[in-house]
């Protein structure tokens, strides 16, 4: 495989963006740049990472999993260059953080790894709560930054946003369950299966607009907090369930497999971003942080 940090960053572009438009005008370069080098990736890669259609690009499984590699390979650059960068003017100071229930295993860690190692002088304090507290912290200058779900982000007019990940729902399913060797899952297909719902953030408030949009009242089976419990009740057949992607492990804590798949049609996705107050004069420790998020977003490397 010969592919380039280049053709990294235009695919983390689009994928992000949705749109080779929008990626190309995000760039600053031609729209015919980065179609030619998603080509040149795909064919390396020997797989398709975006399906194309008339509306634009939709990213596939592969590419999804393939999106985890590029941006930790570009954050990996990009935490090169800044270890060179920080010298002797390095950060110091406090940084108050706020995250939610769904982001706190999942995307908290890493990103907490790569701040501390690009300022490991700043002392950092970071507490779990609700997005609606954790906004009502931030408008009253109690945290600096948060790391939550924005999909649903109430008080945007005093409250800036910027998306870190935004991640499908896909369908988890014991193994052996007749879904699993389906060509196509509708929604229709989900709404007869008993389901193993998550509460935490805004996931049961999206899967049930989803049912109840086809006129399904979903079959709701158990309601957890806990993504672990999701997985072994999953697993071993107590139900399915509709997660987003980022959560997705293939084995449950009893070593039992879960199955994802695709669903067909229209689902929500699900947005984690960091959020700080509008306005406010942010610290340099919470502007790093800010930084370091954005490049683990976006894996921009200058070339």
């Amino acid at each position: 495989m010969a592919f380039t940090l280049r053709q990294l960053q235009y695919f983390v572009a689009v994928a992000e963006q949705g749109s080779i438009t929008r990626a190309a005008q995000n760039l600053s370069i031609s729209q015919s740049s980065i179609t030619e080098s998603l080509k040149e990736l795909e064919s390396d890669l020997g797989v398709s990472l975006f399906e194309r259609h008339p509306r634009g690009l939709t990213i596939t499984h592969n590419g999804h999993q393939f999106l985890r590699h590029a941006t930790k390979v570009l954050s990996a650059v990009s935490d090169a260059r800044h270890s060179f960068a920080s010298g002797e003017t390095a950060t110091s100071g406090t940084l108050n953080i706020g995250v939610t229930s769904l982001v706190a295993g999942y995307v908290l860690s890493d990103l907490l790894a790569r701040f501390r190692r690009a300022c490991p002088r700043v002392e950092v304090s970071a507490i779990e709560d609700n997005g609606g507290y954790l906004e009502h912290l931030l408008v009253g200058g109690e945290l600096d930054v948060a790391v939550m779900v924005i999909s649903n982000l109430r008080d945007r007019m005093a409250l800036q946003a910027e998306i870190l990940e935004t991640s499908p729902y896909r369908l988890w399913l014991p193994m052996g369950h007749p879904l699993v060797s389906a060509d196509i899952i509708s929604v229709a297909d989900i709404a007869r299966e008993p389901l193993i719902m998550l509460t935490v953030d805004e996931i049961e408030e999206n899967t049930g607009k989803l049912l109840s949009a086809l006129g399904a009242r979903p079959h709701v089976a158990f309601r957890t907090r806990s993504v672990e419990a999701v997985r072994s009740l999953v697993a071993t057949g107590a139900g399915v369930s509709l997660l987003p992607e980022l959560v997705y492990r293939p084995w449950s804590l009893e070593g039992d497999r879960i199955e994802s798949r695709d669903v067909s049609g229209s689902l929500p996705v699900v947005q984690v971003g960091i959020v700080w107050r509008k306005g406010s004069s942010l610290s340099q420790a919470a502007r790093d942080f800010i930084g370091v998020a954005e490049s683990m977003r976006s894996g921009r490397v200058r070339m």
